[in-house]
């Protein structure tokens, strides 16, 4: 074997062993809620990573640092792979149900578990919870084990932050090639020089926040065990909730305010939230994409509740703004929690098609980058708009005159301008091809006549933009099986920004491509 898979194998090992450590952890959960017939199923579902990682770990050992190419292989493959370890928990257990084992006490199978006894579903679900997008395989999580809703609320707020900026934190060791494995999750700022120190802030400013979040849900009303999940998944804008029409069970404007600035905690910068922690709270305004986050998520509510206030989709005011502020929040912090259901008010889906693609809007630009949030991000968005403004007012200036664009408190020539407006063009480029092909595929799939245009468009943006807000579609039975596998596709690509993967197939399908 050559050093570069050498090295990739090797790094492969050390993520698949953080894995190992998430599903050792999970067993307290049967534990403290006497499902001990789920304990087997976590085990082997451990054992599994652990053994393969050990193994790739201990035989590649002197395997030499990651370069850049070998980082984005090591992403791409790393987080797919991930998905399919965190499957083999919803499987396992599904089948544990299912075949009704005596020895261990199983309970009554139900149709929401026995989704998961379909592989596709469980590796879906999987996919979902780690790229925090937040579509689901299941009909009513109400009726799921407490411990498989733990795992999903426990792999969307592992994934929030990054399966390798976890792994960088616990496994890695200065100087062995963190900073390449850091960037190439699509993360690029700095707490501090050393990135284990830096992932490591990460973690505990993290942690901070989710003791916050929970303790807030609790005060207003959620229980207790609702305001843990929904404080990890919330904080980490993933989605998944415990209950069977998200946040809409609970009915309560209490909980959908409170829920409104956890969501927006997640959609800040790390490097910020460290600053204003420090004390400096001039970066809630002076940061460009901070300022940008509260303008436009305000300026998205307002023209969301005129929209629906206007086309009477609600009857009051202050009832278009309680649902037209969260459902924007969620979808432009990627959160994807949802509180317009036909159970307590108007289904998403029903809404009129100007505010659903007021919404998509919101999912397909995304937060800031540095945070949890998935989509284009706020910084690219800026970055074209000030490129495209820079560029026109050349015509403006003579040949001679010497320019510099202004982004964030960089001051950038016409070089950098060039390269960073590349950078930003191309992935906003990608992201709508890709978008493009995942709704070709839908119309192609889906019964005609069933969901409108803006359906589609919704829902291939809420997978692509790892957000989770559905129209509909998405479900065991109602996405059919290519859309599931597309969907997949698109929450892999959204996750890690969509280059990383392109490269790992590249090398996949021209293999010489690993080696150069």
């Amino acid at each position: 074997m050559n050093d570069a898979m050498e090295t990739i194998s090797r790094d492969l090992g050390r993520i698949f062993q953080a894995l190992a450590g998430l599903l050792f952890v999970s067993l307290l959960i049967p534990l403290v809620w006497g499902e001990y017939w789920a304990m087997p199923a976590l085990i082997v579902s451990g054992l599994l990573p652990l053994g393969i990682g050990y193994l790739l770990t201990s035989t590649f050992r002197e395997a030499t640092q990651p370069g850049k190419l070998h980082g984005m292989i090591i992403a791409a493959t790393g987080w797919f792979c991930v998905a399919l370890f965190g499957s083999v928990p919803f499987l396992l257990i599904a089948w544990t149900v299912e075949l009704g084992l005596p020895v261990l006490e199983t309970p009554a199978q139900t149709e929401t578990l026995a989704a998961f006894t379909n592989p596709l579903n469980a590796v879906f679900e999987s996919m979902s919870g780690f790229t925090g997008t937040g579509l689901t395989m299941t009909d009513n999580e109400e009726v799921l084990p407490r411990t498989l809703q733990w795992w999903r609320s426990f792999i969307e707020w592992v994934g929030g932050v990054g399966v390798i900026v976890l792994t960088t934190a616990i496994l890695a060791r200065p100087g062995s090639g963190s900073l390449t494995l850091y960037e190439s999750e699509a993360r690029s700022e700095r707490i501090h020089p050393s990135i284990v120190s830096t992932v490591q802030t990460i973690w505990w400013i993290f942690l901070l926040f989710t003791f916050v979040s929970i303790l807030l849900l609790w005060v207003v009303g959620m229980p207790l065990w609702g305001a843990i999940n929904h404080a990890m998944t919330g904080l980490s804008t993933g989605g998944f909730s415990i209950t069977d029409n998200s946040i809409a069970t609970y009915d309560s404007a209490a909980i959908d305010f409170a829920l409104l600035p956890i969501m927006l905690l997640g959609s800040i910068a790390f490097p910020v939230h460290y600053l204003i922690l420090q004390g400096d709270l001039r970066n809630l305004y002076t940061d460009l994409q901070t300022r940008w986050v509260f303008i436009y998520m305000s300026a998205g509510t307002l023209a969301l509740t005129a929209l629906v206030y206007v086309t009477e989709t609600y009857d009051t005011l202050f009832t278009a703004f309680r649902y037209s502020s969260f459902q924007f929040v969620s979808a432009a912090t990627c959160a994807g929690f949802q509180t317009a259901v036909d159970s307590t008010n108007v289904a998403l889906g029903r809404w009129p098609a100007q505010a659903q693609l007021t919404v998509v809007f919101g999912m397909i630009v995304g937060g800031a980058a540095g945070s949890t949030v998935g989509g284009i991000k706020l910084i690219r968005a800026l970055t074209l708009l000030k490129g495209i403004r820079f560029r026109i007012m050349d015509v403006f200036y003579p040949k001679t005159a010497v320019r510099r664009l202004e982004i964030n408190g960089r001051r950038l020539n016409e070089q950098e301008v060039r390269q960073e407006f590349e950078e930003a063009a191309i992935i906003g480029f990608l992201w709508f091809v890709f978008l493009g092909i995942g709704m070709f595929v839908l119309l192609l799939i889906l019964p005609q006549g069933e969901y409108t245009l803006e359906n589609v468009i919704f829902e291939v943006a809420s997978a692509q933009g790892n957000v989770g807000l559905s129209a509909g579609i998405t479900g065991p039975e109602s996405l059919p099986t290519l859309g599931k596998l597309m969907f997949l596709f698109n929450m892999w690509i959204g996750r890690l920004e969509i280059i990383p993967v392109l490269v790992t197939l590249r090398a996949i399908f021209r293999r010489g491509g690993i080696y150069q």
